[in-house]
């Protein structure tokens, strides 16, 4: 699977086959995670940063646009409730 890539991948830099393999499958799974996924492990690792939700809420707004595929645009309101139900 990804065999182009991690010819790549092995030949642009000092990745082994297994390593290169590894980062792909990491980077995919890191993209596979839902928007919801997204929204609740954000908001967990920038509120154990001692980030108040008002700059949570901005900084995963601001964040969600550079997803590899964007969701649409949520609401203060809508990620609210992705987080607390």
């Amino acid at each position: 699977m990804h065999d182009d890539l991690v010819d790549h991948l092995t030949r642009s830099s000092a990745l082994s086959r297994g390593e290169a393999l590894r980062v792909i499958q990491d980077v995919l799974a890191y993209f596979d995670e839902t928007t919801e996924d997204y929204v609740r492990r954000r908001h967990r690792e920038l509120q154990a940063q001692g980030l108040v939700n008002s700059a949570i809420f901005e900084r995963i707004t601001a964040d969600l646009k550079y997803r590899a595929v964007a969701p649409p645009e949520l609401t203060l309101r809508q990620l609210r409730r992705i987080v607390y139900g």
